[in-house]
């Protein structure tokens, strides 16, 4: 169906008149508290902001500001003039019609890294994306929300919302605090909807930037970004946001850990549920009904990126190298061994050599005490960093666990503890029949070690003696607790597009561990 000749559409804040091939965009007098056009002169300089601002990602549609004259020639108001764009080629009506767009997505990944790197950057424009900021911002978000739990919100979905990004931001200012030095901060776009968005046949036209609050567009790049990947997933095409994201770092070479992009996903979520909460009280009938979509959104992204503290260990022969692997695989965590850290603080290379006596030589009470003490801070490092950190070592030792359980506390990470378990005769023939392993064990030293081992009662027992593949299962499952459990994941991969092994430190990994 053609579109008409001339139209309106009218907002809370403005009007946009479609005359022919124009858009007249005219704001309201409006006062709301969070932006104020109550004067024409507030309007005119606002018009001029949204031409200025707009025109860093479509100069060819922002033509210029118009002024509105009275009988007499006097100025009465101000209309943002704009190259009218075709209806039937916003990004959102393709994605519900069901079109062909990966070419489009990476041609928008591409234009919005080439914005990302030319856009402003400077401490006043750093100072709004600081762990403080962000975290004041959530808190923000959660005053105005709680009037409606029980009402529009589940409080249990609410409750948990709360608790898993207060968690997620208390560890990590050391994260916040790289992404400024590195300058991914940067005078962006602040609010990137698929609804703003046209595709033409020379390339998309992104619209409607945030102009009447400067603060609001002081953020990450990944920020940015994320705002439109979590609307294309919310519109039922989250193949789309993960292209969009894994394309967008294809052409920054952004290095953030896959927890923050999930962070920022749910962030931008946790914005749209409170705007339709809000919208709701107002009398909209739909929005209490997408005010708990967003808030589901919310949750699932922030149960993804959980940054956590993973200990796996047993006596050498369990397998635990093999189930800290797969985890650091499939949870796209970075491994770290206490075999390979051990021969490398004595200078050695990570193969295995001839056994020493139990507890002698590098594997003596220092040299164990320097390994773990290493290990845990190597491991504080990169939770602090958005990093979950698996740590395959033995654990034989509670002080050991309990510097583990520092580190946790220190960066508010959730500590897991997985203790591998093999019949005896299993593990003696592991041990003797690896090659290539780290591992400088014999059974005789196995046996001593399981001897000497503390209790370990916090620890999910994990039998072994199964396929490596069941026995990865069900440690999965032991990481996961029930009320945690996230619907079916709706994204086709890891919302950076990395594979999730290349996290993985160690490039070899061994059936069993070493480190005694």
């Amino acid at each position: 169906m053609d579109e008409p000749w001339a139209d309106v559409r009218e907002t809370h804040i403005g009007a946009v008149f479609l005359v022919g091939d124009l858009a007249y965009k005219l704001k309201k007098p409006v006062d709301l508290g969070f932006l104020d056009f109550s004067t024409r002169e507030a309007r005119e300089r606002a018009c001029h902001r949204e031409v200025e601002l707009n025109r860093r990602l479509a100069p060819d549609v922002y033509l210029g500001v118009a002024e509105v004259t009275g009988p007499g020639g006097e100025v009465r108001d101000h209309l943002v003039v704009m190259r009218r764009m075709p209806e039937d080629r916003r990004l959102s009506t393709l994605v519900r019609r069901g079109a062909p767009l990966p070419a489009t997505i990476r041609a928008l990944a591409r234009q919005l890294a080439a914005f990302h790197a030319r856009a402003g950057r400077g401490p006043e424009i750093d100072a709004d994306e600081t762990r403080d900021a962000v975290r004041n911002r959530w808190r923000d978000s959660f005053a105005q929300v709680r009037p409606f739990h029980g009402d529009v919100l589940d409080p249990a979905t609410a409750g948990e919302i709360e608790e898993l990004a207060e968690e997620f931001l208390a560890g990590r200012a050391p994260l916040f605090d790289r992404r400024i030095a590195e300058g991914h901060v940067v005078d962006g776009h602040g609010d990137l909807l698929a609804d703003d968005i046209f595709c033409l046949d020379d390339g998309p036209r992104v619209l409607d930037c945030l102009e009447f609050d400067d603060h609001l567009r002081h953020v990450d790049v990944l920020d940015d970004v994320a705002f439109l990947a979590m609307d294309l997933e919310r519109l039922g095409a989250p193949a789309f946001g993960d292209q969009l994201l894994r394309d967008y770092r294809e052409f920054t070479g952004d290095p953030a850990p896959p927890a923050l992009v999930h962070h920022y996903l749910a962030y931008r979520a946790f914005v749209r549920a409170k705007v339709a909460c809000l919208r709701h009280a107002q009398g909209d009938p739909r929005a209490a009904e997408l005010a708990r979509e967003y808030a589901d959104l919310t949750l699932e992204h922030l149960r993804f990126g959980q940054v956590r503290l993973i200990l796996v260990g047993g006596a050498p022969g369990t397998g635990k190298s093999t189930i800290a692997g797969g985890l650091a695989d499939r949870l796209g965590a970075t491994l770290l061994q206490s075999d390979r850290l051990r021969k490398e603080l004595a200078g050695l290379t990570p193969v295995r050599r001839p056994a020493e006596g139990y507890r002698e030589g590098i594997y003596d009470a220092s040299h164990t005490d320097a390994t773990y003490a290493e290990l845990v801070h190597r491991a504080g490092e990169l939770l602090a960093l958005g990093e979950t950190v698996v740590l395959d070592a033995s654990w034989n030792a509670a002080s050991h666990r309990a510097l583990a359980a520092a580190a946790a506390g220190r960066t508010s990470s959730p500590p897991a503890a997985i203790r591998c378990l093999a019949p005896e005769a299993i593990a003696v023939h592991r041990i003797t029949a690896r090659t290539g392993a780290l591992s400088d064990a014999t059974p005789e030293i196995a046996r001593r070690m399981a001897v000497d081992a503390d209790p370990w009662p916090e620890a999910h027992p994990l039998p072994t003696s199964g396929t490596p593949a069941e026995s990865l299962a069900r440690a999965l499952a032991c990481l996961v607790p029930e009320h945690r459990k996230s619907p079916e994941r709706r994204h086709s991969g890891p919302p950076d597009g990395r594979d999730r092994g290349a996290r993985v430190k160690a490039a070899e990994t061994s059936d069993d561990e070493a480190g005694r």
